[in-house]
């Protein structure tokens, strides 16, 4: 039988797994729960993926005992050399015959091998933000993704906890740019089901979850689509946050990529730029200010990450998997400097 090869996108919140044949034809896609080896642990990362991969070969109409010929895994808090090949070695301990070769990596390396051969930026905002440099001579840079308890700038974590935050400081006294904050107030008010603020003190502390902090950015975004200028605001502050991820790399960007037709290219990923309406002046307005970037190009995916981890679960077995960039991304924005307009 032809080779079949794997690959896992990995978040924080929700994962999926995908199967391809060697000739580029898609068997199956699945979704999953979380695989995030620092929030449910290597063990359970390693079991969830087994699982997924399990729940593909089925809907793929194959054998469950079918062991692919590659799997690519690109999973977020997979960063560095020592935890990929631990968490292979941990996935190997207990399902020795799911793939004959590996690639671990980290999400941000998936979509960038979803978007292209050529090199590029991703910049992930979605509960969390981290940014990733691929160059053309395979030097990588990473920028953020340090987590909520010290960066993850621009996510929508992040802008939620801004969101509470200059509530808190409103009524505190703290922060009196906004001379009326009741409808910011109504919508914190009404995701968190409490009365004030002092209702807010158990999610802070013993109900703290992450994911639905992230989740009130979605109830902002809604509110911003109104015209409200402090949720604006707020969504102006996280495209200024993910400008600089683009500004810290770019000492580190090879020139020749601010040359390629349409300057370098930038994967955006991430339900916060389904806001990029609201983060458009304030990224391009923080962009302006690096005159290294001449050119860029921001794409996003029309296709799931778990296509790019595929392809380097192809790679690892010393296949390439046949795929046509052009149908996996979708540019919304061009900039160049001196010709801000874009599209």
């Amino acid at each position: 039988m032809e080779g079949v090869y794997g690959g896992i996108e990995g978040g924080g919140t929700h994962s999926t797994a995908m199967l391809f044949r060697g000739s580029g034809e898609i068997l199956a896609e699945v979704k999953g729960q979380s695989t995030n080896h620092y929030q449910i642990g290597k063990g359970e990362t390693a079991r969830r993926i087994g699982s997924m991969i399990n729940d593909a070969l089925i809907k793929a109409g194959l054998e469950t005992d079918t062991t692919l010929t590659g799997l690519g895994l690109s999973l977020s808090g997979v960063e560095d050399l020592d935890t990929a090949e631990e968490m292979i070695s941990t996935i190997r301990s207990l399902y020795p015959r799911l793939t004959k070769q590996y690639k671990a990596c980290s999400d941000t390396q998936g979509t960038l091998a979803t978007a292209t051969q050529s090199g590029g930026i991703v910049v992930i905002a979605g509960t969390g933000s981290n940014a990733h440099l691929l160059n053309k001579d395979a030097t990588e840079y990473n920028c953020g993704g340090w987590g909520h308890m010290m960066g993850d700038e621009g996510g929508a974590y992040w802008i939620a906890s801004q969101a509470v935050k200059l509530w808190f400081d409103s009524l505190d006294g703290m922060n009196d740019k906004y001379s009326d904050i009741s409808c910011l107030e109504s919508i914190i008010k009404q995701h968190f089901k409490v009365k004030d603020r002092h209702g807010m003190l158990p999610h802070l502390y013993d109900n703290f979850s992450k994911s639905e902090f992230a989740s009130l950015t979605k109830s902002l975004a809604e509110n911003a689509e109104k015209g409200d200028t402090v949720c604006l605001d707020l969504f102006g502050l996280a495209g200024a946050m993910l400008a600089k991820h683009l500004i810290a790399l770019a000492p580190k960007v090879n020139r020749s990529m601010f040359e390629d037709e349409g300057g370098l290219k930038v994967v955006c990923v991430g339900s916060v730029w389904k806001s990029w309406t609201f983060l458009k002046q304030e990224f391009l307005k923080t962009l302006q200010t690096c005159e290294e970037i001449s050119e860029l190009t921001l794409v996003e995916l029309c296709v799931g990450s778990a296509t790019g981890a595929s392809y380097l679960g192809g790679q690892a077995a010393g296949h390439y998997i046949p795929r046509d960039y052009s149908k996996n991304v979708k540019a919304f924005y061009h900039y160049k400097r001196g010709n801000e307009n874009g599209f």
